[in-house]
């Protein structure tokens, strides 16, 4: 009976311990939790999936270079410039901005003084925003830029994403979220140069909260990586996707029954359920039946990394494969246009070849790849430059932020817009499908889109001009 007594006071001391050590694992894991990421997130102004709106308008936008003579074939896009005047012209409580890029006011106003107007006015128009009560918030990796200070010095709220912390890459993400209601995505950054000298082409989807929370939730991400040198393995539900490939956002795109999903990357920056880039473009190729037309700065399955002072390059194959099996296996037209700048990497003109050498002897075959060039100034490396980056087949559509590089979706971060129309292309009416294709098809038509091969004599000219300045 003793022994009995004795045990049970001992007993009851083990379980007080036991009960206090999982307390301690719940404290710790509470505080993993808070230090990790913000568990509530942003605010989202009310707007649920329940309540938001999905019946949209969405317009194509571009910036066109005065010297740039394309025929317009009677389809007036809006331009960029304007269609940012526009976004803030609707804004009545937030506006919400990343970039790559802030470099609106030019700095060399006696060379360029029409063409730096542009960015000049939407800059002013962004430190107005304090008079009206509507609040700037800007994810920047700039850490030196002047127009970022003076924004933050007129309230606007900036913070600082450390990629090369974080990824060993770059910030390539370019899009805005007005009241979280209306949307910009597209190649366009806050340069005065995507206003005015280079070409740029990007969608802005207004009255479609449903579109627009997602895209805040990526924001949301950038958000809360203020100050941080490490990507949290814990996620908020606050930036967790909404919508990804296997469950896309049903929403209607003028009067057009769509669906729409908004991708990320690198891999990293990914939580859960958000699509991949890459996977949100082998999901637009792999749909495609009759054509894919592809427009992109550069044209690159590389991946270039650095490792103790080492440079280390390897083929990516991700978006390369895919390409050729929508046109062996099936069928499927390609048309492939690329920049030529003073940035072409020579091997370039290598996997272009070989993706055509696949239709040599083969019927039913088309791949064809051409070349927009247009005369670069010496002091100029990117006037007139074809800066687009998207994707149009015969039934959806995918606008980035990246070149289409192994290096870019590796390291870089990036946003994509996948949009997908729900009837058939003989059941639907003028889309914005339609408007995306006959953009491209201007550019291909251009006496500014050149053959591989005119291009490649251009390109040995370019280098000899460029060894003989060398040597000068």
């Amino acid at each position: 009976m003793a022994g009995s007594t004795t045990q049970e006071p001992l007993k009851s001391q083990q379980k007080c311990i036991a009960i206090f050590a999982l307390l301690c694992c719940f404290a710790v894991l509470v505080a993993l939790i808070f230090s990790s990421v913000n568990v509530w997130g942003d605010d989202e102004d009310g707007i649920t999936e329940e309540n938001c709106s999905r019946n949209c308008r969405i317009v194509l936008v571009e910036n066109i270079p005065d010297d740039l003579l394309l025929p317009m074939n009677g389809r007036l896009h809006l331009p960029l410039s304007v269609g940012f005047h526009t976004l803030l012209d609707q804004a009545k409580h937030s506006v919400e901005v990343v970039s790559p890029v802030w470099d609106l006011n030019s700095w060399d106003m006696e060379t360029w003084p029409n063409m730096a107007k542009q960015g000049q006015l939407l800059f002013q128009r962004l430190l107005s925003l304090k008079s009206r009560g509507v609040k700037l918030k800007i994810a920047s990796s700039l850490t030196n830029s002047a127009e970022l200070r003076t924004l933050a010095d007129r309230d606007a709220e900036v913070r600082f994403v450390n990629m090369t912390v974080l990824t060993r890459g770059g910030l390539h993400s370019s899009f805005w979220i007005v009241d979280r209601k209306h949307i910009y995505i597209g190649s366009g950054d806050m340069d005065w140069r995507s206003l005015s000298k280079r070409k740029e082409l990007g969608v802005m989807v207004f009255n479609c909260s449903c579109l627009a929370l997602d895209l805040h939730r990526v924001f949301s991400f950038y958000w809360q990586l203020q100050d941080r040198d490490y990507i949290p393995s814990i996620w908020s539900k606050r930036v967790t996707a909404l919508y990804g490939k296997d469950n896309a956002l049903e929403l209607q795109l003028n009067d057009t029954q769509a669906a729409a999903y908004v991708s990320t990357s690198p891999e990293l920056f990914c939580p859960k359920d958000r699509t991949r880039d890459v996977d949100a473009i082998h999901h637009v190729i792999q749909s495609a039946k009759t054509f894919i037309f592809i427009s992109v700065t550069d044209y690159l399955p590389l991946v270039s990394r650095r490792f103790r002072g080492t440079s280390v390059t390897r083929y990516w194959s991700l978006i390369d494969e895919v390409i050729r099996e929508a046109v062996v296996l099936r069928g499927v037209r390609v048309r492939l246009l690329i920049s030529f700048w003073r940035q072409t990497n020579p091997l370039t003109f290598n996997f272009v070849t070989s993706l055509k050498s696949l239709c040599l002897h083969l019927h039913n075959c088309s791949l064809e790849v051409k070349f927009f060039s247009h005369k670069e100034r010496r002091d100029d490396i990117q006037h007139g430059l074809n800066h687009n980056k998207y994707m149009v087949t015969d039934n959806a559509a995918y606008i980035g932020n990246h070149d289409w590089v192994g290096s870019d979706f590796a390291v870089n971060a990036g946003v994509g817009l996948v949009l997908k129309m729900k009837s058939s292309l003989k059941d639907r009416g003028v889309t914005i499908l339609e408007h995306i294709k006959a953009a491209f098809e201007r550019d291909w038509r251009s006496h500014y889109a050149k053959s591989l091969q005119g291009s490649k004599d251009q390109e040995s000219k370019h280098r000899h001009l460029q060894h003989k300045a060398a040597a000068a």
